[in-house]
């Protein structure tokens, strides 16, 4: 039955019923990581630095997806470096640098005297590649960071992709770095249970990918090429989770929540800013889409 309803062309119940069955197929035939790595592969092959930066500043016209994370860090790193003359931003992320042309205009338009700023980026995009491999290897020697620089440390969809028994070393890595804060932005889905409850990820995975493909339906046209790319990316990442083998205190968000609901205005009605623990929001920030929680946005000074 889930056979004939199938389609990756067809609506969203098709389109997830193909992934998923491609997923459940590949985790029956243990050919999961096989799978996912000739899917990366032809993916990689076709893109380009351009095409994907293209891609997601389409999204970003669209959706408040991915420039809710931007506004709300780049909003805390603001307000961290305030008055420092020399600063240093270290960008762990994909965002193939598409979030800083606003925090540079806002730098550029103090009051006070423009700092000087150094933006080192940590190249994570790459499909296959271990971010933990890369990640491990920074060292303040290797990242150019001087005594005299106030650093910013901006993990955006960095650390989901780090294994959960890495995470610690990984944080501990980056307070060896002395930053004057870490921003963090994950989307909100918990997909760490698939090695020891197989059920419990399906599911997980089942609502966060069914909030995903409604979103992208509302957002482009049917007939769109930057939809139709990230429903491929999509049916990639279903298959990593379910059939390949393999989180101190908050900063101060009360400027980085206007900023955010000033962005959210832009979009179609369904977007909303959620605070974590009520009014308490120290633990971060959440955009929902139709009451759902999708991305987390949190900013951590060591």
């Amino acid at each position: 039955m889930l056979n004939e309803l199938a389609s990756p062309y067809g609506d969203c119940d098709q389109k997830l019923a193909s992934y998923f069955l491609q997923a459940l197929f590949c985790k029956a035939t243990d050919s999961g990581q096989r799978c996912f790595k000739t899917l990366a592969t032809v993916a990689e092959k076709s893109h380009s630095f351009d095409s994907a930066r293209k891609l997601i500043l389409k999204f970003q016209e669209v959706s408040p997806w991915t420039t809710f994370g931007h506004v709300a860090s780049n909003g805390a790193i603001l307000e961290a470096l305030d008055g420092e003359s020399k600063l240093h931003i270290i960008d762990i992320s994909n965002t193939f640098c598409t979030q800083w042309p606003t925090l540079l205009e806002a730098l550029a338009t103090r009051n006070d005297e423009t700092p000087r700023l150094k933006l080192t980026v940590v190249v994570t995009a790459g499909i296959v590649k271990s971010v933990m491999k890369e990640i491990g290897e920074l060292t303040k020697e290797g990242l150019g960071v001087r005594e005299d620089e106030a650093v910013a440390i901006n993990c955006v969809g960095a650390l989901r992709r780090v294994e959960v028994d890495e995470r610690s070393s990984v944080i501990q890595l980056l307070r060896s770095l002395s930053p004057r804060v870490v921003t963090v932005v994950e989307e909100e889905a918990d997909f760490s249970s698939s090695r020891y409850d197989f059920v419990r990820c399906f599911e997980e995975c089942l609502r966060f990918y069914t909030l995903y493909f409604e979103m992208l339906e509302e957002s482009f046209v049917p007939t769109s090429n930057e939809r139709l790319m990230l429903e491929r990316e999509s049916s990639r990442n279903i298959v990593r989770v379910l059939a390949c083998d393999e989180e101190n205190g908050g900063a101060r968000v009360d400027d980085v929540v206007d900023d955010v609901r000033a962005l959210l205005k832009r979009y179609k009605s369904g977007w909303a800013l959620v605070l974590a623990q009520g009014d308490n929001h120290e633990s971060g920030i959440y955009l929902t889409w139709k009451e759902e929680p999708v991305v987390w946005a949190s900013a951590w000074k060591p």
